[in-house]
């Protein structure tokens, strides 16, 4: 079974608050040179929502859109991912904190625990997650759920259900 069809697979799994006929909103990302765009289209439509969990395989580009969300939220910093590190934060041009998380490497979330997890998520600052089925069980009910899907022309495609 290809490899995207098993991600779509799992993620029928995801709570039922996912599925619940909220309104389903989509940015696509043409390329690399729009990602600029894609970034911004999504801070506006996602409405200030601050917990970003995004789910996709393996090189779909998480952390490439993460850095262009950094750029439009002012991060000054340079924005790298955070595999071996689990969390980089990063500073706004406001001095405000940006999280960004990778919970690639997490085994158990008890790890993700350890390092303070709930004390970044409620925080009030941006926390942006990669691989946050990891820690499934421990994401805040009011996390944005955003799935990149690869399409066949290389596009990307980011989606995600919200009042």
């Amino acid at each position: 079974m290809p490899t995207d069809c098993l991600f779509r697979q799992f993620f029928l799994f995801l709570p039922d608050a996912f599925h619940s006929g909220k309104m389903k909103k989509e940015v696509t990302i043409k390329d690399t040179s729009d990602l600029g765009r894609a970034a911004e289209e999504f801070l506006q439509k996602t409405g200030g929502r601050k917990i970003i969990a995004f789910f996709a395989p393996m090189g779909a580009g998480k952390t490439t859109f993460t850095t262009a969300l950094c750029d439009r939220l002012g991060v000054e910093d340079t924005v790298c991912s955070p595999t071996f590190t689990i969390i980089n934060e990063y500073r706004t041009r406001n001095g405000e904190p940006v999280y960004h998380f990778d919970f690639y490497r997490i085994s158990k979330p008890a790890e993700a625990i350890d390092i303070g997890v709930d004390d970044y998520f409620y925080s009030g600052d941006y926390c942006i997650m990669e691989w946050p089925e990891n820690i499934i069980g421990l994401l805040p009910e009011e996390t944005l759920r955003v799935f990149i899907t690869v399409n066949p022309d290389q596009s990307r495609t980011l989606s995600w259900e919200q009042d």
